[in-house]
């Protein structure tokens, strides 16, 4: 990377179509061959089911990496979408089925808005697939909308569905 400053960067991976590990290691490295991109850490891969899209489609296999970079956020995530045609991904369905998805999470402490780009990424705050392994590579990384940290709405996040699930059964519970 040259002399400008790098940004850090948070990034999520996940694949439900072929060798969903290979695709996300390929993505994983080719952003660490691109010279204004240094990759730190990827998570630990988990598997989860689909959110959203059709009902038929197959597991994800969810990350997210930690790198830095000298591009801006438009230019990152033209190169994120160049990775993903790379990898294979076809644009059929909305949230259809896919090789490769490279979602730009967290973009430093920026917030953008355009009709192409949000950052911070506008659903990552409702995504356990997103922020359990976020959590994992950078849980001190700041949502610059809620001002919390990953780690936090990591934590908000396994709270909520811990309080819906005991909602549930003790909606059960009393209806038996």
């Amino acid at each position: 990377m040259g002399q400008q400053k790098a940004i850090r960067v948070l990034v999520a991976f996940g694949s439900n179509l072929g060798n969903r590990a290979d695709h996300i290691l390929t993505a994983w490295r080719r952003l660490d061959e691109n010279p204004s991109v240094r990759t730190i850490r990827i998570s630990r891969f988990i598997n989860t089911r689909p959110t959203g899209g059709p009902d038929d489609q197959p597991d994800f296999l969810n990350a997210a990496g930690v790198l830095e970079t000298t591009l801006d956020p438009f230019d990152l995530h033209q190169v994120l979408q160049s990775i993903e045609r790379m990898g294979g991904r076809e644009r059929h369905q909305f949230w259809g089925a896919r090789t490769i998805d490279l979602d730009l999470i967290l973009f430093g402490s920026e917030v953008v808005h355009t009709p192409h780009l949000t950052i911070p990424h506008p659903r990552m705050a409702w995504r356990p697939f997103v922020l359990l392994p976020a959590s994992e590579v950078a849980p001190d990384m700041i949502h610059p909308v809620f001002d919390l940290t990953v780690q936090q709405l990591s934590d908000l996040a396994r709270m909520n569905f811990r309080l819906a699930l005991w909602q549930c059964n003790d909606y059960l519970f009393k209806c038996s």
